[in-house]
């Protein structure tokens, strides 16, 4: 584990891997240190940010190594449910890159188990780990100008719900009625890094 400066109010804690980097962001979270008003987890760091008039930063980066992690990041985190409809615009294509049928794409997204591992993109959006790797596709070679809100898509190793209209270039295999991003709500963001989330086929909603 090594922490850098970054800037003149914020920490870089870099990590062996993803699941250190949430364990890390849930320890962080919990022992709460004055001073710290936010704690941003990525693929495989830890972005502290403090107050400077509250807290000493190299105080804060001396002792970041020392706290006990816990052993799972998730520890009182129910899992995220995300009903999908699959009639998604490249359900098709998909099915014709990975040579399944489209029953067998949508039966590979939802038998797996899925973790938000980090944040990124536009407010609310979730990275998540766990694809079937059978469901590995490459992005769209040519991105949409505008993605409706509660897209469900698939690029690479990840999978994703789009929480707001955004352009992008995954390929999308279903819709969700689910809201992910909602400021009235606290959190806004309803999928927290280390979440675990699992896809389940609405067919109610055709």
């Amino acid at each position: 584990m090594k922490v850098r400066r970054a800037g003149d109010t914020a920490l870089l804690v870099e990590t062996a891997d993803l699941a250190t980097a949430h364990r890390l962001h849930a320890a962080i979270r919990a022992a709460a240190p004055r001073g710290v008003i936010d704690v941003v987890p990525g693929e495989r760091t830890v972005l502290v940010v403090a107050d400077a008039r509250q807290c000493d930063l190299g105080r804060l980066a001396a002792w970041l190594p020392t706290l006990p992690l816990p052993e799972r990041p998730d520890d009182g985190m129910a899992p995220v449910e995300i009903p999908v409809v699959y009639d998604g615009e490249d359900l098709d294509e998909v099915a014709g890159l990975t040579g399944l049928s489209r029953t067998e794409v949508v039966q590979r997204h939802t038998a797996a188990s899925y973790t938000v591992a980090y944040l990124g993109f536009s407010p609310g959006f979730g990275y998540l780990t766990g694809l079937d790797p059978a469901l590995h596709v490459s992005r769209r070679e040519s991105p949409r100008t505008a993605v409706p809100a509660g897209s469900v898509a698939i690029a690479g190793p990840y999978a994703a719900v789009y929480p707001s209209r955004s352009p992008g270039g995954w390929r999308l295999l279903g819709r969700s009625r689910l809201p992910l991003w909602d400021v009235t709500r606290d959190p806004p963001s309803l999928l927290q890094p280390g979440a675990h989330v699992r896809f389940v086929a609405d067919e109610e909603a055709r």
